[in-house]
């Protein structure tokens, strides 16, 4: 009783110096503070979100918080201090909150656990569908602190994200093979389409010779006729006519197989340094007298630039120029000439011809594309011309530019890179027409596998006074050869299904000594043939062949006949004034 504590506590103070009063006052202070601290430490369990349970080293409930009941839905007085731990488990296993099994084996093993003091930290899914998570930690001095956590809704963010991430897993995956076909299906497109266009190049090639063929002995005919001496006018005209016609196919045949093979990239250019007079001046042989017929001064501005491109393809573009100014032009001028721009120079070609509106100045490189009004010479275009040409120039990398006036005229120019030399002094020299009729009396052997082409060739021959031996095959061309040697051969490349032309000639060529200058005649303009005839030092004439382009060439084998004819090695090269008399390499 108050006895025994006062006897006690006196007892206790006994040479302490503090009298009874004072130490009663100590033992208030603090079991006033005690349980202040108690208040809080209660307090601040019972507001926690967590739930709490505390046991002794017994294995007895000490402690536990309101939210502890409120998530286990403990019936009222079920749990008190000094309650068993394992009474509690048990109830909790009863209802399924420790999962599937026996009851007694949950209880026994959280019992061995709580009493080794093994930390833990495991989940559970309720039957309800929330997830708590318990976390153990043994006590100092024995017993155990369980906290119980409800997770669901961190678990429920963490499936949506995961659902989130297989979801976008699936959308990439998707994406990707979507992605994928539809390279394949571009990668398969891009090949249907270079198949077809080399099904189209192949079909072209061996059209073009099929096609040429008839059209080339056709020309013949028609300018053999139009030589007749006894032919009336009305059959001259009828002869000119038929002629215009044939160019014309002509003329359309060779720009759709040009524009395909531009397309295809069969053209590779060969630039070299050229002086612009000597490009410019087979154009003024080409046109100057046409302009004339037609009343028009085609002019000429001398230039001592030297340029690099490639010559062929960049006189085919000059040519294009030179060919629709005269087509449109009524009266007044054409000029042709260069001016330097910066590192560049530009050629120009001017026209006093009607001009372009300017709403059609961005169509006209269409293909296909001509502009309004008709020629005043009865000429109709094809609309293909420029079309080639702004494909040569992007394979050449030159920059054309057309300015125009409507009612005034036009200016088509190139530009291209100069080369900053001096031009050679033979450049700016005019050379002497090859186109006069000069030809003396010749023999020439032909060598073709069309009997048509073999009659137009030799009627046209006999019209320019030369005689003529034809052949039909290698074995016929060798019988006429050794019957009498030819002043020139002119072979057909594709001659059947043995040698070809390049190697037939090869043969004949060693039975003659000196051997005489030939040409090849072909419809293939490849660039592998033209390549293999220049290292030959073979001109090339290709199909249907011009009869001014054969008469150039004639006249250029006649003047230069008392020189050495040229050897068929690989170190010859074509003669210059050949390549420009024919306008081939």
């Amino acid at each position: 009783g108050s006895a025994s504590a006062r006897r006690m506590l006196t007892t206790a103070l006994r040479g302490t110096g503090l009298d009874f009063g004072e130490a009663v006052a100590l033992l208030d202070e603090a079991s006033q503070e005690l349980r202040f601290n108690r208040e809080l430490l209660s307090t601040t369990l019972e507001n926690i979100s967590q739930g709490i349970s505390v046991v002794d080293a017994e294995m007895r409930m000490v402690s536990w918080n309101r939210r502890y009941l409120e998530m286990f839905d403990y019936p009222n007085g079920l749990v008190y201090v000094g309650r068993p731990i394992a009474d509690l488990i048990r109830y909790n296993a009863e209802r399924g909150e420790c999962g599937p099994g026996e009851v007694e084996e949950h209880v026994a093993k959280r019992l061995r656990h709580m009493r080794a003091g093994t930390a833990h930290v495991f989940q559970r899914k309720r039957a309800d569908g929330s997830v708590l998570e318990m976390r153990g930690q043994q006590l100092p001095g024995g017993g155990f602190v369980t906290t119980f956590t409800d997770v669901s809704d961190y678990k429920k963010v963490e499936l949506a994200l995961l659902e989130a991430n297989e979801t976008l897993e699936q959308r990439v995956a998707q994406r990707t093979a979507e992605l994928s076909a539809a390279l394949e299906a571009q990668e398969f497109a891009r090949y249907e389409a270079q198949s077809a266009n080399q099904s189209k190049s192949r079909f072209l090639a061996a059209a073009s010779h099929d096609l040429l063929q008839p059209l080339n002995a056709a020309r013949l005919f028609t300018s053999a006729l139009r030589h007749q001496p006894t032919l009336d006018a009305e059959s001259a005209q009828l002869a000119e006519r038929i002629d215009t016609a044939f160019r014309v196919a002509e003329d359309l045949l060779e720009s759709l197989l040009e524009t395909s093979r531009l397309d295809a990239g069969k053209y590779q250019p060969e630039p070299a340094d050229i002086a612009v007079a000597e490009l410019i001046e087979p154009l003024v042989q080409q046109f100057s007298l046409l302009a004339q017929r037609r009343g028009l001064e085609f002019r000429v501005v001398p230039s001592r630039a030297v340029i690099r491109s490639d010559p062929h393809l960049l006189r085919r573009i000059l040519q294009n120029f030179c060919t629709n100014a005269l087509r449109y032009t009524r009266k007044g001028r054409i000029v042709l000439g260069v001016r330097h721009v910066g590192d560049d120079a530009r050629i120009e070609l001017w026209d006093t011809g009607p001009g372009i509106a300017d709403e059609q100045l961005q169509r006209i490189f269409d293909e296909f594309h001509r502009v309004d009004g008709a020629s005043p010479w009865g000429e109709q275009g094809l609309g293909l011309g420029l079309s080639i040409c702004e494909r040569i120039a992007r394979i050449l990398n030159h920059q054309l530019r057309v300015r125009s006036w409507p009612g005034h005229g036009s200016c088509f120019a190139i530009q291209v890179p100069r080369v900053r030399i001096r031009a050679r002094d033979e450049a700016s020299e005019p050379r002497r027409s090859m186109l006069a009729g000069d030809l003396r009396p010749q023999h020439v052997l032909c060598l073709d596998n069309e009997p048509s082409i073999l009659e137009g060739m030799a009627s046209l021959l006999t019209r320019w006074g030369m005689s003529c031996d034809l052949a039909a095959n290698r074995t016929e061309a060798l019988d006429a050869l050794l019957r009498r040697r030819p002043d020139l051969i002119l072979i057909d490349f594709h001659i059947g299904s043995g040698p070809d032309g390049i190697e037939v000639l090869g043969e004949l060529l060693k039975h003659c000594n000196p051997s005489p200058p030939a040409a090849l005649i072909t419809a293939d303009a490849s660039p592998e043939l033209k390549q293999r005839a220049r290292a030959l030092g073979l001109p090339v004439l290709l199909k249907p062949v011009r009869p001014a382009a054969l008469r150039a060439l004639l006249s250029s084998f006649a003047r230069r006949s008392g020189g050495p004819a040229p050897v068929l090695d690989e170190t010859s090269k074509v003669d210059p004034a050949i390549s420009e008399a024919t306008g081939v390499d």
